[in-house]
C-alpha cells in the first residue's frame, strides 16, 4: 500500500509509546481527574443513529437547541497525507525538536511556518503569470499532508513545553475553522492532547477558543485553497472544541471565566461583533452550568455600560442631532435585509465622505450604541421568554430571582441606566408572585439604613416606576405598595420633624424621594385608589370622574395630607413637573387642594433652611451659577420605567407599561393648536432617539 493511501487504522497504530490514549488520561495533570469522552457528550452514539461525519455541519434549530453534533476522536478517516506518511512526518517533528533542543532552529522554524498553515503554495504566487500559479494537485496533497502533522504531533504533546513556545503560538494562530470538518476534529484532538500534557498551555489555548467568539464574517476564517464555511459550521466547531476540553478538564472552567470577560468586545465595536460574542457566550452557558451566573453578570454589566454612554450621548445632544439619530436609525431599519455575512463595512446612514465632521462622528457613535442596545436585548427577551412559559412554577421564580441578582447589582447602582432594566420589568408582571418579589427587593433596599443614600433612592423611584407604569400590576397590589410606603414615609416624617427647620434635600432626600414615588404612583394609578364612586362614573372615560364624590381608599388621603403639610414641605422640594401634574389631578377629583401650598412656596427660599458652604450661593458664584435658580436644591424627575424605545425590542413590552393619558381640559395650557403641533414634534424626534423626559410628557 502505498504511503498516500493510509487508512484510518493505519494511522492509529502508531508505537505504543506514543499512543494517544494516554496522554488524554495522563494522571500527572494539574488539571484534576478526567471524564470520559461519553461523559463529554462527543461521541458517536446519538439517539442510535449511529456514525455521522457530516454532523459538525448541520445548522442549529432556531430555537437555540443545537443539533448534536458526533464526535468521534477514534475514527479520523485520513485516505491521504501526500507524498508522505504519518511515520515519516513524526520522524521530521522529532528530529526539528531534537535539534532546537540543542540550539539548532532550521527545522525548528520550518515547522512552525508548516504548522501555522500558511504554506507558499497557499499563498506565494510570486508573480502574476498564470505559469507560477499554484499546482491544485499539489495544494490538494499540502492541505492533507497538514493533517498528517497535527496528527504527528499529537504524540509530542508532553514535548512541547516553555522551550516550545514560539511554536505553540504559530500553532494556535492556525485557522482551524476555515478547514474542512476531518481538519477541525484532528485540530481539536490535538488540543486535547496538548492541554492534557501541559496544564499550563490550558490558558492559551482558551484564549484563542474565546477570542474567536467574535468572529461573525466568513472572511475572518476562510483559508485560501478551502471551501468556504458557513457562519453556524464554524460556530459550532468552536463550542464541540470547547465543550471537549471542559468536559474533560473540568477545573477549566474557573480558568474561562476571566478570558471570556478580557475578550469580550469593546463597546465602540460594531454591532456584528457584540452579537456573535453574545451569542457564542449563551451557547457556552447552555453547556457549562458553573459559568451560567458569570455569563450572564458579563453579558449585563457590559450593556449597562453601553446604556449608559448611550443615554450621555443623547442627553448632551440638541434637537438637530437627536433628529439626525432618529433618521440614521430608520435608514438601517430600511437596509435589515441585508446579507449578515456580507464584507460590506456597516449599514451607515451618512456618507463616508462626511467622516471627519464632528457632528457625523456623533450621531454615528449613538445610532452604533442604540443599535447595539437594541440587538442584544432582543436576544436576552427571546432567551428568557421560554422560561417563563409557566411564570407560576419554581423554575420561573428561580429564573427570575437570578434576574433579581443582576438587578440588585448591576443595573440598581446605575443611575443612568435607560432601557437595561426593562428585562426585570417585563418578566417580572408575568404573575403576581413574581410582582411580589420584585417589589420585595425594592423595598427592602430602599429601607435598609445601611445602604448608600443613592442605592436607596434609586430603589424608591424603580418601585414607583414598576407599580405605575406596570400595566398588569393588578389594583390590590398598587393599594398594598402605596400603603407601605405611606408607612414607611410617616416613621421618616416622624424622626426628621424633630430637627427640621425648613425643607432640605440634603438632609432629608429619603423623605423626598418617597414622597415623590407616592405622588408619581397616584398620578398614573390614581384610578385603582378608589375605594367607590357614583353611577352615573364610567371608569373607561376619565373625565366622567372630575368634579364627583369619590370614595377614596382608607389612609390614602390621610398619609399625602399628612407628609405633604408637614414642615418638611415636600411640595417645594419634589420634581415641579410632578408637583405641578399631582396639584391638578388632586384637585380635579377632590383629592386634595394644594395650590394655597404651592403659592405659598413661591416666595420660600431654600437657601435660607440649607445646611453648608453653599447654603448662601457663595460657593457657586466663581462657577457662575445662578444663585436664584434652586433646581440643585431640588430632586429630579428619574423614574426608570419609562416608556420604552428601542426600535427592535420594543415588541416585548410594547403591552407591559401604562402610557401617560392626558385629560382633556385638564392642561388647558396645551390645547391651543400651535402648542399641540410643537409637542407632537417633540414626541417624533424623542421617540426616535430613545429620549424621554417628565411625567408623561412625551408619551
Amino acid at each position: 500500500m502505498s504511503p498516500s493511501a493510509l487508512t484510518t487504522v493505519q494511522l492509529a497504530r502508531v508505537p505504543t509509546g506514543h499512543s494517544l490514549k494516554p496522554i488524554l488520561k495522563s494522571s500527572s495533570s494539574i488539571l484534576g481527574i478526567r471524564r470520559s469522552r461519553d461523559d463529554a457528550g462527543l461521541d458517536d452514539h446519538d439517539d442510535g443513529e449511529g456514525d455521522d461525519a457530516s454532523s459538525m455541519d448541520g445548522p442549529h434549530s432556531p430555537q437555540r437547541k443545537r443539533a448534536r453534533v458526533e464526535f468521534d476522536l477514534e475514527n479520523i478517516e485520513v485516505h491521504e497525507v501526500g507524498a508522505r506518511s504519518v511515520e515519516e512526518i513524526r520522524r521530521e517533528i522529532r528530529d526539528a525538536l531534537d535539534h532546537h533542543a540543542q540550539g539548532h532552529d532550521e527545522d525548528y522554524d520550518v515547522l512552525k511556518q508548516t504548522l501555522q498553515g500558511k504554506s507558499a503554495l497557499y499563498h506565494d504566487n510570486g508573480d502574476e503569470d498564470e505559469d507560477d500559479a499554484p499546482d491544485p494537485v499539489a495544494m490538494a496533497k499540502q492541505r492533507q499532508e497538514l493533517k498528517g502533522y497535527f496528527i504527528a504531533l499529537t504524540a509530542f504533546a508532553p514535548r512541547l513545553g516553555r522551550s516550545c513556545d514560539g511554536l505553540i503560538r504559530n500553532v494556535l494562530q492556525c485557522q482551524w475553522l476555515g478547514r474542512d470538518d476531518q481538519f477541525a476534529k484532528i485540530y481539536i484532538h490535538f488540543l486535547a492532547a496538548l492541554v492534557s500534557a501541559q496544564g499550563p498551555r490550558l490558558t492559551q489555548v482558551l484564549s484563542m477558543i474565546a477570542e474567536k467568539f467574535s468572529s461573525s464574517r466568513p472572511s475572518e476564517w476562510a483559508v485560501e485553497g478551502w471551501s468556504p464555511v458557513p457562519r453556524e459550521v464554524a460556530q459550532e466547531r468552536l463550542h464541540v472544541a470547547l465543550r471537549y476540553i471542559l468536559s474533560l478538564f473540568p477545573a477549566a472552567e474557573s480558568v474561562l471565566e476571566p478570558i471570556l470577560a478580557s475578550k469580550y468586545p469593546f463597546h465602540e465595536e460594531p454591532k456584528r461583533t457584540h452579537l456573535a460574542y453574545v451569542d457564542n457566550l449563551l451557547r457556552l452557558r447552555q453547556y457549562s452550568p458553573g459559568l451560567r451566573h458569570d455569563i450572564m453578570d458579563l453579558i449585563i454589566s457590559r450593556l449597562v455600560k453601553i446604556d449608559v454612554e448611550m443615554q450621555m450621548d443623547l442627553d448632551d445632544m440638541d434637537d438637530k442631532l437627536t433628529a439626525m439619530v432618529g433618521m440614521a436609525l430608520k435608514s438601517a431599519q430600511e437596509h435589515d435585509d441585508q446579507d449578515e455575512d456580507s464584507d460590506d463595512s456597516d449599514n451607515e446612514s451618512v456618507s463616508s465622505a462626511e467622516s471627519e465632521d464632528e457632528e457625523y462622528n456623533r450621531v454615528k457613535t449613538a445610532k452604533e450604541n442604540i443599535e447595539k442596545m437594541d440587538a442584544i436585548l432582543d436576544t436576552l427577551f427571546d432567551l428568557y421568554t421560554p422560561m417563563f412559559a409557566d411564570p407560576h412554577s419554581q423554575g420561573a421564580m428561580d429564573v427570575f430571582e437570578d434576574l433579581l441578582a443582576e438587578f440588585s447589582n448591576l443595573i440598581l447602582p446605575t443611575i443612568k441606566s435607560r432601557h437595561t432594566q426593562f428585562l426585570i420589568f417585563h418578566f417580572g408582571q408575568q404573575s403576581d408572585r413574581l410582582i411580589d418579589a420584585f417589589c420585595g427587593t425594592c423595598i427592602n433596599i430602599a429601607f435598609e439604613s445601611q445602604r448608600p443614600l443613592v442605592l436607596r433612592q434609586s430603589a424608591c423611584a424603580y418601585l414607583a416606576s414598576f407599580v405605575a407604569r406596570g400595566a398588569h400590576v393588578p389594583g390590590h397590589i398598587v393599594v398594598n405598595i402605596f400603603e407601605v410606603l405611606g408607612y414607611h414615609l410617616d416613621e421618616m416624617r416622624a424622626v426628621y420633624e424633630t430637627s427640621c427647620r425648613g425643607p432640605d434635600v440634603r438632609r432629608y432626600a429619603p423623605f423626598y424621594a418617597l414622597m415623590q414615588a407616592l405622588m408619581y404612583v397616584f398620578c398614573f394609578r390614581w384610578q385603582d385608589l378608589i375605594r367607590s364612586t357614583p353611577d352615573d362614573v364610567d371608569r373607561e372615560e376619565p373625565l366622567s370622574y372630575l368634579d364627583q364624590d369619590i370614595e377614596w381608599v382608607p389612609e390614602i388621603k390621610d398619609i399625602m395630607r399628612r407628609n405633604i403639610y408637614s414642615v418638611l414641605n415636600p411640595m417645594k422640594v419634589c420634581s415641579p413637573v410632578i408637583v405641578d401634574q399631582f396639584a391638578k389631578l388632586a384637585h380635579h377629583f377632590r383629592f386634595m387642594y394644594v395650590y394655597p401650598l404651592i403659592e405659598s412656596n413661591k416666595r420660600l427660599r431654600l437657601s435660607q433652611f440649607s445646611a453648608g458652604a453653599y447654603s448662601n450661593g457663595g460657593g457657586l458664584r466663581d462657577l457662575a451659577f445662578d444663585v436664584n435658580d434652586e433646581s440643585w436644591q431640588q430632586l429630579g424627575s428619574y423614574f426608570p420605567f419609562d416608556p420604552y424605545q428601542l426600535p427592535k425590542s420594543k415588541r416585548w413590552v410594547d403591552d407591559d407599561y401604562l402610557p401617560w393619558r392626558p385629560i382633556p381640559g385638564l392642561n388647558p395650557e396645551y390645547e391651543d393648536d400651535s402648542d399641540e403641533e410643537e409637542l407632537d414634534e417633540d414626541e417624533e424626534i424623542d421617540e426616535d432617539t430613545a429620549t424621554e423626559e417628565g411625567i408623561g410628557e412625551h408619551d
